[in-house]
């Protein structure tokens, strides 16, 4: 049966763990009854491009509210997990396992994987190092809370966000711990954290309540913390603006945005603000030369200028439809929805192009490595696409 509606999960203080919250799905405060959240019905277009299935293959159980749980592509090598703890290496190009690891870990966020080394998050907060070229395991620690954010590796550190806000930065070789930043969660938050993201000697990471930051690699020193939308309302629930998109770094810009806020460009080097948008999304988002790509949280697509923030195109016809984050393919914009439906949008106007159905529904980013786009689906059906040429 195909899943429905998958929004932003809620986070509640508690005890739980490190005394930072406990997890409810705000799907649960919407009536699926209401017609403003119906989602909107799918209408029949000529397609302009045919998708071409190059291969699949089945997983297991991916979940359909992880959206941490996703595919990474290493020297030609596609890496993967289910929830059950089966970590996968698999060829990208033929689809040919590579080699297989039943670790039984509740995996709940990953694979990060760099420099020879695979890490995974579980729900109970270990984090686990492996060997990307065999799949044996190095190290484990044990951290202060459930990981829902990819780990990141660069430099010989590895940096986890964990859900009750801190960010551990881990000697890859021993998993000793070298640095420790603390972040006070706000009382309401998604379920989820922005993933940190290493660039030369920073680590970039959006954190709950609105803020992005950068801290040193090498110390988890604070270089600079850049708002991108500020909270505002009476109530918790409306001052509730977690950047949960992980930082997208691209030609000297930051890009991040906020649940119920923004989203902005920042200064690589800096945390300046360079333009800001009013668009509400908890999902990451995709950048080239000709386009920042969002999907909202009202399933809107929208194409932004990427040095300006100025709208290209906005495409509303998948309202409601849980869209995943946007790739970028080719000339195309490309979202999953919640039945399990690719749509490939024009990246020129957001006209609607081609649609496939690849299986459940579908939470993770698409991945596009060069001309091929993976993508999983939350029953576990991994799909390797490709455009004509």
């Amino acid at each position: 049966m195909k899943l429905l509606l998958r929004l932003p999960i809620l986070l509640l203080a508690s005890n739980l763990l490190s005394g930072c919250g406990t997890m409810a799905d705000p799907r649960e405060w919407f009536s699926s009854d209401d017609p403003a959240l119906e989602p909107a019905e799918l209408v029949d277009f000529t397609p302009t491009v045919q998708p071409q299935q190059v291969w699949s293959m089945a997983i297991g159980d991916a979940s359909s509210d992880l959206q941490r749980l996703k595919p990474a592509v290493d020297n030609g090598v596609l890496y993967v997990a289910n929830t059950e703890g089966d970590l996968f290496a698999v060829d990208a190009d033929a689809g040919k396992p590579v080699w297989k690891v039943e670790t039984g870990l509740p995996v709940s966020a990953g694979p990060g994987v760099a420099d020879g080394l695979l890490a995974l998050g579980t729900a109970e907060g270990q984090l686990v190092l492996f060997d990307a070229g065999n799949g044996e395991e190095l190290w484990r620690k044990a951290l202060s809370s459930e990981i829902l954010a990819v780990p990141a590796i660069g430099g010989g550190v590895v940096v986890v966000h964990t859900g009750d806000g801190k960010l551990f930065g881990l000697d890859a070789t021993s998993g000793e711990q070298l640095w420790l930043y603390d972040h006070k969660v706000p009382v309401l938050t998604l379920r989820g954290s922005s993933s940190p993201v290493i660039s030369g000697g920073s680590v970039y990471c959006g954190l709950a309540g609105g803020k992005m930051i950068a801290l040193s690699l090498d110390s988890g020193l604070v270089e600079w913390e850049s708002r991108i939308t500020v909270p505002a309302g009476r109530s918790d629930l409306e001052r509730m603006v977690d950047v949960d998109t992980d930082p997208l770094l691209y030609s000297g810009s930051v890009y991040g945005g906020a649940y119920q806020g923004d989203v902005a460009a920042l200064g690589e080097g800096s945390g300046k603000e360079f333009w800001k948008r009013k668009i509400s999304v908890y999902n990451n988002l995709a950048v080239n030369w000709q386009q920042l790509a969002v999907s909202d949280a009202q399933g809107f697509v929208w194409s932004l200028d990427p040095d300006t923030g100025s709208a290209r195109w906005r495409q509303k016809a998948l309202m409601n439809r849980q869209l995943s984050a946007p790739a970028l393919q080719g000339d195309f914009t490309v979202v999953g929805d919640f039945e399990g439906y690719l749509h490939w949008l024009s990246s020129e106007d957001g006209a609607m192009a081609a649609r496939m159905d690849v299986g459940d529904a579908i939470v993770a980013a698409p991945l596009v490595v060069d001309d091929s786009l993976y993508v999983l689906s939350s029953d576990g059906k991994l799909t390797a696409l490709r455009l004509p040429e």
